[in-house]
């Protein structure tokens, strides 16, 4: 499949996620947050086989573990903090309350369509350097979204919008992935020295938004079988990405 062809699939099904929310409203409170939890430790575990299982062996087997592997690595851990500390936008996954209250709907949509654009530009990134690596990344960014959508829509009907206006404003975010994905397409093509950036990068963010979002939030439910469950959840997105390569 072409290159393009094969990001822009990915990323127009990685946006079209925004409107799972839809699927959560027949559920009781309670069992959404069941549901959600068990999601985050699914996307917890896609995540960092991602970057430890794809990417990273990836660029180490062309290039080496070389200083610019460091770095870059570095630079996707700080990036994804300076977008939590400066744009007040935090990669939450618990349905709003008055318990758990979340950002303003603006600072939220920026936040999120930030997100959504660095989510297109690893994706397609990912396909530059091969087929299994592209589809391992949209994967784990897909389990990634499915939480974090339900997320954003609980959101934006807690702050009074309807659940039309919800739905748009989520489809409207996600699709500044395809914006990401085609100017990764339009440079990337023309230079190895950008995906040699690109991927730790990737597996710094991914990194980050497992180990400093998604954890904590696993770490507020304590009872031992609920616990459990979360680390089969976690183990299972693990072996997800596991079983990828063995992918021709």
């Amino acid at each position: 499949m072409n290159v393009w062809t094969a990001s822009l699939i990915s990323v127009i099904i990685v946006s079209l996620i925004s409107f799972i929310g839809l699927l959560t409203i027949p559920f009781k409170e309670a069992r959404l947050k069941k549901i959600i939890l068990f999601l985050v430790s699914f996307s917890t575990g896609a995540l960092l086989g991602d970057a430890f299982i794809h990417l990273l062996p990836e660029i180490i087997e062309e290039t080496g573990f070389t200083l610019q592997v460091s770095l870059s690595l570095l630079g996707g851990v700080l990036i994804f903090f300076i977008l939590e500390k400066f744009v007040h936008w935090r990669h939450c996954h618990i349905p709003t309350s008055k318990h758990h209250p979340h950002p303003l709907v603006f600072m939220n949509l920026v936040g999120d369509a930030l997100h959504n654009f660095i989510d297109g530009m690893i994706i397609a990134g990912s396909y530059l350097i091969n087929f299994k690596i592209g589809l391992a990344t949209t994967i784990a960014v897909i389990f990634h979204e499915i939480p974090q959508e339900i997320g954003d829509f609980g959101i934006f009907l807690h702050a009074g919008l309807t659940k039309m206006k919800a739905l748009a404003y989520n489809f409207i975010s996600a699709l500044t992935a395809v914006v990401g994905a085609i100017i990764v397409l339009a440079i990337g093509n023309n230079s190895a020295t950008f995906i040699q950036f690109l991927i730790p990068l990737t597996a710094g963010g991914f990194i980050y938004i497992a180990a400093s979002d998604l954890i904590p939030e696993l770490h507020k439910e304590t009872d031992i079988k609920k616990s459990a469950m979360q680390l089969l959840g976690i183990l299972l997105g693990v072996v997800v990405m596991i079983s990828l390569l063995f992918l021709e």
